[in-house]
């Protein structure tokens, strides 16, 4: 027998069903903004994310599956999605035919090399957007607006937003020369990878987790003591189109995000559960001003925001967020006999083509093992198929929730199914 490799997971059953719920509420919220779905490979140049996340970055220093193809080219497993989502923009010359911005969702794999733990894997799903061409708060505040509305879509009512600016071009000098005469006096002292920071991105060092260094982090000079009037008027404006539609959000002047392309705003989105368990971030993303260019486009700006499925569902499990979505069959069908098998088979058929899910039992089974096989497939109405119901083309229809049963002509199945499962809706709608 061979096990999974060490940090993937098979996502089978239930599981599946949570992750499929997820990505549908996250997919409609979306479409309704009028993103478009982009599917990119999984496989990049890896020229593509040193120039893109950045040769500072944990995710590229230690994180990369990078590998030598056969014909000697260097190629990644891609880490994260928003490099490709972009080159792909790019490729396709959208900015040149398409009215802006260019307005993108997207899931699938990623990998990365790092520590697994609950809720994080070495090979996860991702599901983001990319809002690109329009350099404009309303668009920061649409990508904020629009994720924090899904994540309270799925139960989560205990947000708590984390927002941060890194500024334009001349604030993040004018605050890297800050933060270089700062950290001059302790870094010695400091973590390995706070060390590699301090040379090569200064910045990065404001993500250190290392519970010594954050004491120091912590007495560090605040970015928003050095943005310029451009910046500060455009991180005012995302602030008040929060205010304007109740979106609570806390300043976090230590937020820089892991990826070396956000250059405006960054936001982070912190759960904290109904019990009191500190969740920290279950997503987020940011601004970026010279991605585009980078990747040989115009120069444009964007804004992008993702989640890990992984980490989405681990949580709502855990906070019982997930109760109820299970999928269960629309209907189970029992053939008591020969006869009625192949009869039951064709009548399968005929309820998928017309919208139904439903299994039937082609196995010879007795009533009661039949029952247990509808109740393990959480079928809403059994539908029983015997010599009588044949002789008099008919079927015996059972809900199973109340046990109520009905001779139903076969003519009529249709239209008595439709019924039944629209009541069904109605009600549910207004419990």
């Amino acid at each position: 027998m061979y096990a999974v490799l060490k940090g993937t997971h098979d996502i089978i059953l239930d599981e599946a069903d949570y992750y499929s719920y997820i990505e549908e509420v996250l997919t409609r919220v979306c479409i309704s903004h009028n993103y478009r779905e982009f599917r990119t490979p999984i496989i990049e140049s890896s020229d593509l994310f040193l120039r893109s996340v950045g040769d500072s970055t944990d995710i590229v220093r230690k994180e990369m599956y990078t590998f030598l193809d056969k014909g000697e080219r260097s190629i990644t497993l891609r880490p994260e999605i928003t490099a490709g989502c972009v080159r792909s923009m790019v490729n396709a010359k959208l900015f040149a035919n398409m009215d802006y911005p260019v307005k993108a969702y997207y899931l699938g794999p990623n990998f990365r090399y790092e520590r697994p733990q609950k809720g994080r894997y070495r090979q996860f799903l991702q599901f983001g957007v990319e809002c690109v061409g329009s350099t404009s708060p309303y668009r920061d505040a649409e990508v904020i607006i629009m994720f924090n509305n899904a994540l309270k879509m799925l139960g989560f009512n205990n947000l708590k937003l984390k927002i941060n600016s890194l500024g334009d071009e001349e604030t993040r000098i004018n605050y890297k020369k800050a933060l270089n005469e700062y950290f001059g006096q302790y870094i010695d002292s400091m973590c390995e990878d706070c060390k590699e920071r301090y040379k090569t991105n200064i910045l990065r060092i404001l993500d250190c987790k290392v519970e010594a260094d954050r004491e120091i982090i912590g007495k560090a000079p605040k970015l928003s003591d050095f943005y310029s009037d451009e910046s500060k008027k455009y991180f005012d404006s995302v602030l008040s189109l929060l205010d304007k539609v109740g979106v609570e959000y806390e300043i976090d002047n230590t937020l820089v995000r892991g990826l070396d392309y956000y250059t405006g705003v960054v936001f982070e989105y912190h759960y904290t559960s109904k019990s009191g368990q500190n969740y920290g971030a279950l997503g987020g993303g940011g601004h970026y001003g010279k991605l585009v260019k980078e990747l040989g486009g115009p120069d444009l700006e964007g804004v992008g925001c993702a989640f890990g499925i992984e980490r989405l569902a681990s949580v709502m499990k855990d906070d019982n967020l997930l109760e109820g979505i299970e999928q269960g069959l629309d209907l189970y069908i029992m053939p008591l006999g020969e006869e009625a098998r192949e009869s039951c088979f064709i009548l399968s058929n005929f309820l998928s083509l017309n919208g139904y899910s439903n299994d039937v039992c082609l196995e010879s089974k007795n009533f009661s093992q039949m029952f247990k096989k509808a109740e393990r497939r959480r079928a809403k109405y059994a539908i029983i198929v015997g010599e009588n119901e044949i002789k008099n083309d008919e079927v015996v229809i059972k809900n199973l929730a109340t046990q109520e049963q009905t001779n139903v002509k076969n003519s009529d199945l249709i239209e008595y199914l439709d019924e039944e499962f629209g009541e069904h809706d109605h009600e549910h709608e207004e419990e």
